[in-house]
């Protein structure tokens, strides 16, 4: 089990990588001239990082027992 969450930890932490990425380069790019798509890419990094939060604090529980 703590395996399996290690993982998903690393994959959330990528991916909100990936999306803060992607997000700095379309503002470096400016392209989206009204922002929606800035905000949709951040929406999406909040999520993953609170995601990522959610999975560290599970693991630290389990770890605590």
């Amino acid at each position: 089990m703590e395996v399996l969450l290690i993982i998903l930890l690393v994959l959330a932490a990528g991916a909100t990588l990936f999306v803060l990425v992607k997000g700095v380069i379309g503002m470096a790019q400016q392209k989206d001239i009204s922002g929606r798509r800035s905000q949709d890419l951040m929406r999406k990094r909040v999520l993953f990082q609170a995601l990522a939060v959610l999975i560290a604090v599970v693991l630290l529980l389990m770890a605590s027992q």
